[in-house]
């Protein structure tokens, strides 16, 4: 076994009686050629409780304990001798404790009392469990190991959503490809409450797969595809319905064309029926998002800087689409519907120009006054739609504005919802995954700065430069007559850099976890 701590700390400690105890451990020096040559094929993260008072002894968690006896109370006396208590989220690793597990990393999880906080709106608890052993499993993945056995932590869910998505990285494109590292439960039964963190953290995973994959390669047709095919994966319960451009012609989605004609590659709508509730005639809920594949700007286009990050501009159509593919695995009684308008915006001899007017699905007429505020105009025509199928709400999802980065950054989606009833439901299922959401206005004073306009029923740009992610939204409400609708702007959590310690830096798949715990909670309610 081994002391995280480098050569010369260990020589101050081992004095005496530590000398002693030290040369008499059967561990090795992490440097040493015998460490190197040594095969080692399984790691074990478990987690320990920061201290409340200083004389406290330490506290591991039950696995903790567990393990700590089968090693003789080896482990509690390195970390004792390896430094100052461990922290929430960071780590240390000992070697050689066990045959089993010749690496063990044991990750600070804060106090053991935390649980929701108020001002912060999560549970505390379970995000100390997900940043600690998201950083654990990355220590063993460093180490290439392809296993680790993991800690519940006392919730299981948290800690499986931690370890799949920490380890979780984008490197389909490269011949050198980070270690792939399988993740188990250990020293618990709970597999029911791990397996649901799995199928919770894969469908976020999958979002951020289809986020980060450059816009080349995630056209709008390749998009319906990876769809279609998860989605008949995991359900037989499953419709899918790819439309073409003549179908969107024929549903006058004038809008929506407007902003495809711009590029060379076809416009898809894409429509995802899962059919989960006993009640075949049950009323859906309906999800719509986004599905720009790149976003140049159009002809009001885009500084070059950072331009390659709106492969990702399709995060709506990613996240609801994932939600709903996880659903489907959690095989949740309920009938949803997941509504995508997928096309790029492109300048060319063919795209929208200021001051254009084009006409949506429900009549309404809409100066384009700014082609880079595109993703209003797709989702207009994707709404109206939503409303035939007699739902019970309708959410939508988009990169919609840079104001709303500048109003939350990446803390929380912006909601902006008619629904008070619909704005708990969703506040509270945020609370729950650690993926806030926060209430934002619909006031009629945004509406009058996009009904002010001069040649059509609306402009697809608010009047002022400021509030631009309400006067965005107010536009949008222009198009719903739904009494349970929710409109959510994730253009701030859309890249994670270092905010979110258990993602890697990259496209974030923000926020299909709360989205996946709001439909679990609405199944639950469906069945009482």
């Amino acid at each position: 076994m081994l002391l995280s701590l480098p050569l010369p700390a260990l020589r101050r400690l081992a004095v005496g009686s530590v000398r002693r105890k030290l040369l008499a451990c059967r561990g090795f020096c992490a440097s040493s050629p015998l460490h190197q040559s040594r095969a080692m094929t399984k790691g074990l993260v478990l987690g320990i409780y920061a201290k409340e008072k200083d004389e406290d002894a330490l506290q591991f968690t039950s696995a903790g304990d567990k393990f700590d006896q089968l090693v003789s109370g080896k482990l509690r006396e390195l970390l004792t001798l390896s430094g100052p208590p461990l922290k929430a989220g960071k780590t240390r690793v000992f070697y050689g404790l066990h045959q089993d597990f010749p690496s063990v990393v044991v990750a600070g999880l804060g106090k053991k009392t935390s649980g929701i906080d108020e001002l912060e709106n999560w549970n505390e608890g379970k995000e100390n469990i997900r940043a600690a052993i998201a950083a654990g499993c990355r220590q063993i993945q460093d180490l290439e190991i392809t296993s680790v056995e993991v800690d519940p932590c006392g919730d299981a869910q948290a800690a499986a959503e931690g370890a799949v998505l920490g380890l979780y990285e984008f490197d389909e494109l490269k011949q050198k490809k980070k270690t792939l590292v399988s993740a188990q439960l250990y020293g618990s039964d709970d597999d029911k409450a791990w397996e649901k963190g799995v199928v919770f953290a894969e469908g976020q995973n999958l979002a951020r797969r289809l986020m980060e994959t450059p816009a080349n390669k995630m056209t709008p047709t390749r998009f319906a595809e990876v769809i279609e095919q998860e989605l008949r994966r995991v359900s037989d319960s499953a419709e899918v319905h790819v439309r073409t451009k003549s179908w969107i012609e024929e549903q006058a989605m004038g809008a929506f064309l407007s902003v495809a004609k711009g590029s060379d590659e076809p416009p898809v709508f894409l429509e995802i029926h899962y059919r989960g509730s006993p009640n075949a005639d049950d009323s859906p809920l309906v999800f719509v998002g986004k599905g720009i594949t790149f976003d140049s700007g159009g002809i009001s286009i885009k500084p070059s800087a950072n331009m390659d990050l709106m492969r990702a501009d399709m995060g709506g159509a990613a996240t609801i689409c994932s939600a709903i593919i996880t659903a489907a695995r959690l095989k949740l009684p309920l009938n949803l519907i997941g509504l995508a308008p997928l096309c790029e915006n492109m300048p060319s001899g063919k795209a929208n120009k200021p001051g254009d007017v084009v006409k949506a699905k429900n009549g309404k007429t809409i100066q384009v006054d700014n082609t880079d505020a595109e993703g209003r105009l797709i989702l207009a025509d994707a709404l109206c739609y939503a409303h035939t199928f007699n739902p019970k709400v309708i959410i939508n999802a988009a990169t919609l504005t840079g104001a709303m980065d500048i109003a939350l950054g990446s803390a929380a989606t912006g909601v902006f919802t008619n629904s008070s009833w619909l704005w708990t439901k969703l506040f509270e299922a945020s609370t729950e995954t650690g993926d806030r959401m926060w209430r934002m206005p619909l006031f009629d004073h945004y509406t009058k700065q996009v009904v002010d306009c001069q040649l059509a029923d609306l402009n697809n740009i608010g009047k002022y430069r400021s509030g631009g992610a309400c006067t965005a939204a107010a536009f949008l409400k222009e198009f719903v007559t739904h009494s349970k609708w929710a409109h959510l702007d994730i253009a701030g959590v859309m890249t994670n850099k270092d905010e979110v310690p258990y993602l890697k830096k990259g496209m974030s798949g923000r926020p299909t976890r709360t989205l996946t715990e709001f439909l679990v909670r609405m199944s639950k309610d469906n069945s009482q």
